[in-house]
């Protein structure tokens, strides 16, 4: 039996909103977009609008352009909200851990999870948030390490972020962010992370950052970062794009409940750096004094 007419209209406006999602979670505009896959902005924009009655072929060029899996831009009732995590945990597991898993959610016991080893404060927000300079400060003034996620990458790899995109996809970026963080985490010193905007789109990376960190979300208004990026002369991955503020909103819209999950949020909205500053630290002054207690860790005077 065939679906109405109806419901293929609401098929096809699910998948435009999803892909309009996933490209916005990948800080991409609709001409990267078109570019990268080799299918023209205004086929997209049918597509993202829910008229453009796509074939497979052209929805895997588009997926594959965003460094997605093609199921997640399929509508469908998603059974948790950890769904893409579990995905990509079950992808790379070993026979004898997919047992194990099977065991415990059929109703198996299992020893307590260990909690990850605390390895500092991470920032997560949108390009222009305020990350590298006020992660900067807060380093300095409590006396760890500062560390730029994206600058790690380029150091391990000997190519700037652009080259990296441009020679291996988003696919490619995402698999070198995690062996970045990966390395950092190896490290085993306290420090203070600023993270790329897009991280949140990685579910398995995220989680790390989320379990390893004390997570702080630097929130601002969308035209104080366009105001931001445009005064340090960075538009990538918008450039030469009229809509870039409303490409800027649309990535701030879907990314709002992944920044959410952040243990904190610090709102720099309007503020100096100065008074960004000192509410950061503010929002650290509790984790500070915990972690201390837990761990024996040198107690920082604020």
């Amino acid at each position: 039996m065939t679906d109405s007419p109806d419901a293929e209209s609401r098929f096809l406006e699910q998948l435009g909103q999803r892909v309009r999602t996933m490209r916005a979670l990948r800080g991409m505009s609709r001409k990267v977009l078109a570019k990268v896959s080799g299918i023209s902005e205004r086929y997209i924009a049918q597509l993202e609008s829910g008229k453009g009655n796509v074939s497979i072929v052209l929805l895997r060029r588009v997926s594959d352009a965003m460094g997605a899996h093609l199921e997640d831009l399929l509508p469908s009732a998603d059974p948790t909200p950890d769904w893409q995590m579990f995905r990509d945990l079950l992808r790379k597991a070993t026979p004898a851990q997919i047992a194990q898993a099977k065991d415990l959610l059929a109703g198996g016991s299992a020893s307590a999870p260990r909690r990850a080893p605390f390895c500092g404060i991470a920032l997560i927000g949108l390009r222009g948030a305020g990350k590298s300079t006020l992660g900067r400060m807060l380093a300095k003034k409590i006396g760890w390490s500062f560390v730029e996620l994206n600058k790690e990458i380029e150091q391990q790899n000997g190519l700037s972020v652009a080259e990296i995109i441009a020679l291996y996809g988003q696919e490619g970026f995402r698999r070198m962010e995690q062996a970045a963080l990966q390395q950092l985490l190896a490290r085993n010193e306290l420090m203070v992370l600023a993270t790329g905007g897009g991280i949140v789109s990685e579910p398995l990376t995220f989680e790390q950052i989320l379990s390893s960190f004390y997570t702080i979300w630097l929130k601002a208004e969308p035209e104080e970062h366009m105001a931001r990026v445009r005064r340090q002369g960075d538009l990538r991955p918008m450039a030469d794009d009229r809509s870039a503020m409303a490409e800027l909103r649309n990535i701030l819209l879907s990314r709002e409940p992944l920044y959410a999950r952040a243990t904190a949020v610090v709102d720099t909205a309007g503020l100096s750096v100065d008074a960004a500053a000192a509410r950061l630290i503010d929002a650290v002054r509790p984790v500070l004094q915990n972690e201390a207690r837990s761990f024996g860790l040198r107690s920082v005077a604020l």
